[in-house]
């Protein structure tokens, strides 16, 4: 059956779709991966360095492409999911990830309907923060709970289009501005900048959503090695749009705020910003703003519910080794228990608090996932007993890439370790 049967698929060359048709998945990903946190994060760049660290973005859209293109060669070459890639390696890997899961989504559920409620609070108060939050959630469960792809894919692909009329239209509006400020964009690493820019490369597109990645090429019915080179165009397209996203951020504060003593501090700098531009250009691009941060956080809400219940679904009957066909995962109880865990117990977050300990717990299990996943894909692609074809094993550009990464992402998962002891 599909998903359990590990023989690499060697032969299967299907139809290659047109180009157009075969944007998809990688926009998901694009979309999810880009959320509240990056916008806060390419604001502060340009407020703080003007245009200085595009370089750190663009390096950053490059390494996570690598794993997102990884991701999906190890989905086409084997016939597997990466949770039958994560057994290979061992019981230790599933029970790391099985660990991670529960915390990170108890956690993040409550932290990504938060980030789209400060926009909608920004836009109508008469409802408080934990009420639009909760409707947030809902909106997110209702639209994923019946595990219908087609309908999540065009809802996803509508607020894309929302996300780039908004922001990207902004900063076009605002290119002008950026005379005083172009001296700035040499590339460069300022005094005591290294961990920043270091962070800002590895905040570039999302982190356990990539591995949803297989998962949504699946629904597309993507599979054998005829598909690699549509898996890279697509993933192409995703942190091609992710980079221009993101940059976008950075001319709007380097524009707006860069040299000033404005600051930027959290998602409700966020608010403060679509203030901030709303005095500059027009009322009109206040609401601009804030609906393309509601976009990018309901994104980021919608793709988590979908693509990472995929991937505790698989976990589950991977464990279990239940026999079911990985396409049929989004029907199954695993898959409803974590859209409803991702929605419902996070709620209680908003009313009592985020516990400190749990924070400590998620922020440290989180640093380490990046770095696991890389080594994932060093390992498992590497191997010619699970990936026979040489031209679809890793290249040495591949590893070399994928290497940089684990460091880059090992030096991070240190610093945030290191933390927790300052």
């Amino acid at each position: 059956m599909e998903g359990l049967n590990h023989t690499p698929q060697t032969s299967t060359k299907p139809e290659i779709p047109k180009k157009r048709a075969i944007i998809g998945p990688g926009l998901l990903v694009a979309a999810t991966g880009v959320g509240a946190g990056d916008l806060v994060a390419a604001l502060v760049a340009g407020t703080n360095y003007g245009l200085v660290f595009v370089w750190a973005i663009l390096v950053g859209a490059v390494l996570k492409f690598v794993l997102n293109e990884g991701v999906g060669r190890w989905h086409l070459a084997t016939g597997t999911t990466i949770l039958d890639g994560w057994k290979r390696m061992g019981k230790w890997a599933t029970g790391y990830f099985g660990i991670y899961i529960v915390i990170w989504g108890f956690v993040y559920g409550a932290a990504v309907a938060s980030s789209c409620a400060l926009a909608m609070t920004a836009m109508f108060p008469q409802l408080p923060l934990w009420g639009w939050a909760v409707i947030n959630s809902l909106a997110g469960f209702a639209l994923v709970w019946q595990g219908k792809f087609r309908a999540f894919e065009n809802v996803m692909n509508v607020l894309v289009g929302v996300m780039f009329v908004t922001v990207v239209g902004s900063a076009v509006i605002v290119l002008p501005e950026l005379g005083g400020v172009i001296h700035t964009a040499v590339p460069s690493l300022p005094e005591g900048s290294l961990l920043y820019a270091l962070g800002l490369i590895g905040g570039v597109g999302g982190s356990i959503t990539l591995a949803s990645y297989g998962y949504w090429l699946q629904e597309k019915k993507w599979q054998g090695l005829g598909f690699v080179r549509a898996v890279r165009y697509d993933s192409g397209i995703a942190y091609l749009v992710t980079a221009l996203f993101t940059v976008s951020l950075l001319i709007l504060g380097a524009a707006l705020l860069y040299g000033t003593d404005a600051t930027i501090e959290g998602e409700k700098g966020l608010v403060d910003f679509a203030a901030i531009l709303g005095n500059e250009l027009s009322p009109a691009f206040r609401w601009v703003f804030l609906i393309g941060f509601w976009a990018a956080s309901f994104t980021s809400l919608l793709g988590v519910l979908n693509g990472v219940s995929y991937l505790f679904a698989d976990f589950v009957h991977t464990v279990r080794n239940t026999g079911i066909e990985k396409r049929h995962l989004s029907g199954t109880k695993a898959y409803k228990f974590y859209v409803f865990w991702l929605t419902f117990p996070p709620m209680l977050l908003h009313f009592f608090g985020k516990p400190v300990g749990l924070i400590l717990v998620y922020g440290a299990l989180g640093s380490l996932f990046m770095p696991f996943l890389a080594f994932t894909l060093l390992y498992l692609l590497n191997r010619k007993a699970l990936v026979p074809d040489a031209k679809v094993r890793n290249h040495w550009l591949s590893n070399l890439f994928l290497l940089l990464n684990l460091l880059l992402f090992a030096v991070l998962a240190v610093n945030e370790l290191k933390g927790l002891f300052d």
